[in-house]
C-alpha cells in the first residue's frame, strides 16, 4: 500500500499528468463484488420457464402452504445464511453498513471456497432486521460481524441479544463464537504437543471484548479452572468494580485466586497466553517468565501482542492470527461446517455443547502423527474439515432437542 501510494504521488508530480483513479489487484478482485447468485437450472425455452416460474411455481407454493416443513426441501432456505453488520468496524467515526459489505462478502467467498459441499451462502445485509423480516427468514441462520471493540465492546452484546430475542434461528457472532471454537481447538492440540491438560493449566487472556469474553466462557465450560483475564488496566478479579455487565461476569467467574497486576505481572508462571487485544503489549523477555513449555497465542491483527519470533525463543509453541506465521488461528475452519451442521439439524439456537463439538472436530482434523509445534490447526483449504465439523455440529444440535 505504501509503495503504491509513493508511485501514485510521483506520477501526480509529473507536469500535465492528471491521475483520476488508482486501482490494484485487490480492488480489481472486488469490482462488482465477489459473490454472485447463479441459478441451479437453465431456462432454455418456454417449458423450462413455465416450471420454474408461472404457472408451475404455484404448485410449489401450495405444497408449502399445506406442509410448511416442505420449505426446507423446496426452497433455498436450508442453505441460506444472512450476514448482518452495521459497518462500525469499517468506519470508526461514521458507522455505515455499506462499509462492512465487502468484508462480509469476502469472508462469504472464503467460506464457499473451502466448503466441499459449497451449499452455504453468506449474504451481506443491513442490521435493521425488523420482526416481520426476521420471521420470513425462519430456519436460516444469522451471522453477526463487525462489532465495535474496546470501550464500545458492549454494543455487540446488545445487538446479539436483540437478534436472539427477535429471531427463532441461530445467531452466530463471528468474533465471539467463531473465535472461541477455533481457539479451543488450537489450544486442545497445543496442549497435546506439550503434554499438559486443560484442567491443569493457568491461562491468561489478554482482551475482554467480544472475542475474549466468548473464549473465557468456552474455556471455563471445557474445564479450564484457572483463567486470569486482563483489560488495558490489568487483571480483572472478583469483587472488582466493572464498567459493564460483561466485564463483571468475567470478574466473577474467572481469576478465582484473585491475582492482581498488569498483564506482564500475571504472566509470571502462566502456562498459556491467549491475546485478542492490541499490538506490542509485552516482549519476548516477558514470555521467558511464563511456565516451562509455555504456549502463546498472539492473535491481534495485523500486529500481534508480542512479536512471534521473539516469543518463539522462549515458548514451546506460538500461534498468531496472521497467515505469514505458522499456526494461523483463523475463524474460517469453523464457519462452513458449523453453518452446514446447524442448517442440516434445523437448529434454533447455538449452545456451548454445539460449540464444544465443533472445537473437538477441528482439533481432531489434525492427525496425531502430523501434530507438532508448527502444525496445531488444520488448513483452511483442507476439504475434510468442513464435513467433519458439520457432522459433529448436527449430531450435537439434534441431541439437544
Amino acid at each position: 500500500m505504501a509503495h503504491g501510494a509513493a508511485i501514485t504521488n510521483a506520477v501526480r508530480a509529473v507536469l500535465d499528468i492528471d491521475v483520476r483513479r488508482v486501482s490494484d489487484r485487490t480492488f480489481l478482485l472486488h469490482l462488482g463484488g465477489n459473490l454472485e447468485v447463479v441459478p441451479k437450472a437453465a431456462l432454455r425455452h418456454r417449458d423450462d420457464l413455465s416450471r420454474a416460474h408461472t404457472p408451475g411455481v404455484a404448485r410449489i407454493c401450495q405444497a408449502i402452504v399445506e406442509d410448511p416443513e416442505d420449505a426446507r426441501r423446496l426452497t433455498i432456505k436450508r442453505n441460506m445464511v444472512a450476514v448482518v453488520t452495521d459497518g462500525c468496524r469499517s468506519r470508526p467515526r461514521e458507522h455505515r453498513a455499506d462499509g462492512g459489505s465487502p468484508r462480509n462478502g469476502g469472508q462469504g467467498r472464503a467460506v464457499q471456497a473451502v466448503s466441499r459441499r459449497r451449499r452455504v451462502a453468506r449474504l451481506p445485509r443491513h442490521s435493521g432486521y425488523g420482526r416481520d423480516r426476521a420471521h420470513r427468514h425462519r430456519d436460516r441462520a444469522v451471522v453477526w460481524r463487525d462489532q465495535s471493540r474496546g470501550h464500545r465492546g458492549p454494543r455487540c452484546f446488545e445487538i446479539e441479544r436483540r437478534l436472539r430475542e427477535q429471531l427463532d434461528i441461530p445467531v452466530f457472532h463471528d468474533d465471539q463464537h467463531g473465535a472461541a471454537v477455533v481457539v479451543l481447538a488450537a489450544l486442545t492440540n497445543a496442549l497435546r504437543v506439550v503434554g499438559k491438560k486443560l484442567s491443569d493449566v493457568r491461562v491468561v487472556v489478554g482482551g475482554v471484548g467480544a472475542a475474549g469474553h466468548a473464549i473465557i466462557q468456552l474455556l471455563l465450560t471445557q474445564g479450564v479452572g484457572d483463567i486470569v483475564a486482563c483489560d488495558r488496566h490489568g487483571a480483572l478479579r472478583p469483587g472488582q468494580d466493572a464498567v459493564d455487565p460483561d466485564r463483571r461476569w468475567i470478574a466473577e467467574h474467572a481469576n478465582a485466586g484473585g491475582r492482581q497486576g498488569t498483564l506482564a505481572e500475571v504472566l509470571v508462571g502462566a502456562d498459556v497466553f491467549v491475546g485478542v487485544s492490541a499490538p506490542s503489549l509485552f516482549t519476548g523477555e516477558d514470555v521467558a517468565i511464563m511456565a516451562p513449555d509455555a504456549i502463546v497465542f498472539a492473535l491481534a491483527n495485523p500486529d500481534p501482542e508480542v512479536n512471534p519470533i521473539a516469543a518463539r525463543a522462549h515458548a514451546a509453541l506460538v500461534a498468531a492470527g496472521r497467515s505469514d506465521y505458522p499456526n494461523q488461528i483463523n475463524n474460517v475452519p469453523a464457519s462452513p461446517g458449523f453453518f452446514r451442521g446447524m442448517l442440516d439439524a434445523g437448529a434454533h439456537v447455538i449452545t456451548d455443547t454445539i460449540m464444544l463439538a465443533a472445537a473437538r472436530a477441528i482439533a481432531d482434523a489434525v492427525a496425531a502423527p502430523e501434530l507438532n509445534a508448527s502444525d496445531i490447526v488444520p488448513s483452511v483449504f483442507d476439504p475434510a474439515v468442513a464435513p467433519a465439523v458439520a457432522a459433529a455440529v448436527a449430531d450435537a444440535a439434534r441431541a439437544e432437542r
